[in-house]
Protein backbone atom coordinates (compact mmCIF):
# COMPACT_ATOMS: atom_id res chain seq x y z
CA UNK A 1 0.00 0.00 0.00
CA UNK A 2 1.39 3.34 -1.07
CA UNK A 3 -0.39 6.63 -1.29
CA UNK A 4 -1.05 10.00 0.29
CA UNK A 5 -0.88 11.18 3.86
CA UNK A 6 -2.67 9.68 6.85
CA UNK A 7 -3.96 11.97 9.60
CA UNK A 8 -5.10 10.25 12.77
CA UNK A 9 -7.19 11.79 15.53
CA UNK A 10 -7.51 9.61 18.62
CA UNK A 11 -8.91 10.27 22.08
CA UNK A 12 -11.21 8.88 24.73
CA UNK A 13 -14.92 9.08 23.82
CA UNK A 14 -16.25 12.56 24.51
CA UNK A 15 -12.95 14.40 24.03
CA UNK A 16 -14.11 16.22 20.89
CA UNK A 17 -12.13 14.36 18.23
CA UNK A 18 -15.18 13.79 16.02
CA UNK A 19 -16.06 17.49 16.14
CA UNK A 20 -12.47 18.38 15.20
CA UNK A 21 -12.37 15.86 12.33
CA UNK A 22 -15.69 17.15 10.94
CA UNK A 23 -14.31 20.70 11.04
CA UNK A 24 -11.15 19.68 9.18
CA UNK A 25 -13.15 17.88 6.49
CA UNK A 26 -14.87 21.20 5.71
CA UNK A 27 -11.48 22.79 4.81
CA UNK A 28 -11.08 22.06 1.06
CA UNK A 29 -7.47 23.28 1.00
CA UNK A 30 -6.47 20.30 3.20
CA UNK A 31 -7.69 17.79 0.55
CA UNK A 32 -8.99 15.36 3.17
CA UNK A 33 -11.33 12.40 2.90
CA UNK A 34 -12.75 10.52 5.87
CA UNK A 35 -11.88 6.88 6.37
CA UNK A 36 -15.09 5.06 7.25
CA UNK A 37 -14.32 2.35 9.81
CA UNK A 38 -15.85 -1.10 9.95
CA UNK A 39 -17.63 -2.26 13.11
CA UNK A 40 -19.59 -5.18 14.46
CA UNK A 41 -21.55 -3.03 16.90
CA UNK A 42 -25.22 -2.29 16.22
CA UNK A 43 -26.22 0.95 14.51
CA UNK A 44 -27.17 3.88 16.72
CA UNK A 45 -29.91 6.34 15.87
CA UNK A 46 -29.77 7.47 12.25
CA UNK A 47 -26.40 5.95 11.38
CA UNK A 48 -26.09 4.71 7.80
CA UNK A 49 -24.04 1.83 6.43
CA UNK A 50 -20.97 2.95 4.39
CA UNK A 51 -21.45 6.55 5.58
CA UNK A 52 -20.92 6.32 9.33
CA UNK A 53 -19.48 2.79 9.45
CA UNK A 54 -19.30 -0.36 7.43
CA UNK A 55 -21.67 -2.33 9.65
CA UNK A 56 -21.13 -6.10 9.70
CA UNK A 57 -21.90 -9.07 11.89
CA UNK A 58 -19.28 -10.48 14.27
CA UNK A 59 -18.81 -13.47 11.94
CA UNK A 60 -18.37 -11.21 8.88
CA UNK A 61 -15.82 -9.12 10.78
CA UNK A 62 -13.89 -12.23 11.83
CA UNK A 63 -13.87 -13.44 8.20
CA UNK A 64 -12.30 -10.12 7.13
CA UNK A 65 -9.66 -10.59 9.86
CA UNK A 66 -8.90 -14.08 8.49
CA UNK A 67 -8.63 -12.65 4.98
CA UNK A 68 -6.14 -9.97 6.19
CA UNK A 69 -8.48 -7.24 4.88
CA UNK A 70 -7.76 -4.79 7.72
CA UNK A 71 -5.01 -2.22 8.06
CA UNK A 72 -5.75 -2.43 11.78
CA UNK A 73 -8.53 -3.84 13.95
CA UNK A 74 -9.39 -4.27 17.58
CA UNK A 75 -11.99 -5.92 19.77
CA UNK A 76 -12.76 -2.77 21.80
CA UNK A 77 -15.38 -4.45 23.97
CA UNK A 78 -16.49 -8.10 23.93
CA UNK A 79 -17.77 -8.95 20.39
CA UNK A 80 -17.56 -5.24 19.58
CA UNK A 81 -14.96 -5.00 16.82
CA UNK A 82 -13.70 -1.89 15.01
CA UNK A 83 -11.22 -1.73 12.18
CA UNK A 84 -9.92 0.04 9.10
CA UNK A 85 -10.36 -1.80 5.81
CA UNK A 86 -7.31 -1.61 3.52
CA UNK A 87 -9.72 -1.20 0.59
CA UNK A 88 -11.17 1.97 2.15
CA UNK A 89 -7.76 3.67 2.44
CA UNK A 90 -6.74 2.53 -1.05
CA UNK A 91 -10.02 3.89 -2.46
CA UNK A 92 -9.42 7.34 -0.94
CA UNK A 93 -5.77 7.41 -1.98
CA UNK A 94 -6.81 6.53 -5.55
CA UNK A 95 -8.95 9.69 -5.47
CA UNK A 96 -5.79 11.68 -4.62
CA UNK A 97 -6.93 12.44 -1.08
CA UNK A 98 -5.16 12.60 2.26
CA UNK A 99 -6.99 10.22 4.59
CA UNK A 100 -8.24 11.39 7.98
CA UNK A 101 -9.22 9.01 10.77
CA UNK A 102 -11.39 9.40 13.86
CA UNK A 103 -10.10 6.28 15.54
CA UNK A 104 -9.44 4.51 18.83
CA UNK A 105 -5.94 5.04 20.30
CA UNK A 106 -4.77 1.46 19.74
CA UNK A 107 -5.80 1.53 16.07
CA UNK A 108 -4.27 4.97 15.60
CA UNK A 109 -0.91 3.86 16.99
CA UNK A 110 -0.96 0.70 14.84
CA UNK A 111 -1.41 2.76 11.67
CA UNK A 112 1.35 5.15 12.79
CA UNK A 113 3.68 2.19 13.31
CA UNK A 114 2.93 0.77 9.82
CA UNK A 115 3.30 4.14 8.04
CA UNK A 116 5.58 6.27 10.26
CA UNK A 117 6.61 8.78 7.56
CA UNK A 118 3.16 9.19 6.01
CA UNK A 119 1.24 9.61 9.27
CA UNK A 120 0.48 12.49 11.61
CA UNK A 121 -0.97 11.06 14.83
CA UNK A 122 -2.81 13.57 17.04
CA UNK A 123 -4.19 12.86 20.50
CA UNK A 124 -7.10 15.01 21.70
CA UNK A 125 -6.95 15.47 25.45
CA UNK A 126 -10.13 16.35 27.38
CA UNK A 127 -10.17 18.90 30.21
CA UNK A 128 -10.75 16.09 32.76
CA UNK A 129 -12.30 12.66 33.19
CA UNK A 130 -15.21 14.32 35.03
CA UNK A 131 -15.85 16.54 31.99
CA UNK A 132 -15.78 13.43 29.77
CA UNK A 133 -18.49 11.84 31.89
CA UNK A 134 -20.65 14.98 31.61
CA UNK A 135 -20.21 15.08 27.80
CA UNK A 136 -21.05 11.39 27.42
CA UNK A 137 -24.20 11.74 29.54
CA UNK A 138 -25.31 14.76 27.46
CA UNK A 139 -25.17 12.62 24.29
CA UNK A 140 -27.97 10.40 25.68
CA UNK A 141 -26.92 7.58 23.33
CA UNK A 142 -25.69 5.01 25.85
CA UNK A 143 -26.61 3.40 29.16
CA UNK A 144 -24.86 4.33 32.41
CA UNK A 145 -23.03 0.98 32.27
CA UNK A 146 -21.64 1.77 28.80
CA UNK A 147 -20.64 5.27 29.94
CA UNK A 148 -18.84 3.82 32.97
CA UNK A 149 -17.01 1.35 30.67
CA UNK A 150 -15.91 4.27 28.47
CA UNK A 151 -14.72 6.28 31.50
CA UNK A 152 -12.71 3.32 32.80
CA UNK A 153 -11.12 2.92 29.35
CA UNK A 154 -10.36 6.67 29.18
CA UNK A 155 -7.74 6.44 31.95
CA UNK A 156 -5.83 3.81 29.97
CA UNK A 157 -6.19 5.82 26.75
CA UNK A 158 -4.96 9.03 28.38
CA UNK A 159 -1.74 7.24 29.32
CA UNK A 160 -0.99 6.66 25.60
CA UNK A 161 -0.97 10.39 24.75
CA UNK A 162 2.86 10.72 24.82
CA UNK A 163 3.12 8.10 22.03
CA UNK A 164 1.37 10.44 19.57
CA UNK A 165 3.13 13.07 17.42
CA UNK A 166 1.05 15.93 18.81
CA UNK A 167 -1.37 16.49 21.71
CA UNK A 168 -4.22 18.98 21.45
CA UNK A 169 -5.76 19.96 24.77
CA UNK A 170 -9.47 20.49 24.12
CA UNK A 171 -10.28 22.92 26.93
CA UNK A 172 -11.69 25.49 24.50
CA UNK A 173 -13.15 24.07 21.28
CA UNK A 174 -12.39 27.14 19.10
CA UNK A 175 -8.73 27.07 20.16
CA UNK A 176 -8.54 23.29 19.60
CA UNK A 177 -10.07 23.63 16.11
CA UNK A 178 -7.54 26.31 15.10
CA UNK A 179 -4.65 24.28 16.49
CA UNK A 180 -5.79 21.14 14.65
CA UNK A 181 -6.24 23.05 11.40
CA UNK A 182 -2.71 24.51 11.63
CA UNK A 183 -1.13 21.13 12.48
CA UNK A 184 -2.80 19.39 9.54
CA UNK A 185 -2.13 22.26 7.12
CA UNK A 186 1.58 22.23 8.02
CA UNK A 187 1.76 18.43 7.66
CA UNK A 188 -0.03 18.39 4.30
CA UNK A 189 2.02 21.31 2.93
CA UNK A 190 5.26 19.64 3.99
CA UNK A 191 4.21 16.54 2.07
CA UNK A 192 3.43 18.62 -1.04
CA UNK A 193 7.02 19.94 -1.05
CA UNK A 194 8.55 16.45 -1.07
Amino acid sequence: MKGGKLIIFSAPSGSGKTTIVRHLLERPELNLAFSVSATSRPRRGKEKNKEHYYFMSVSEFKQHIKNDDFLEWEEVYRDNFYGTLKSEVERLWSEGKNVIFDIDVVGGLRIKKKFPEQTLAVFVKPPSVDELKIRLKKRSTESDDKINMRIAKASVELATAPQFDKIIKNYDLDVALKEAEQLVADFVQDSNKE
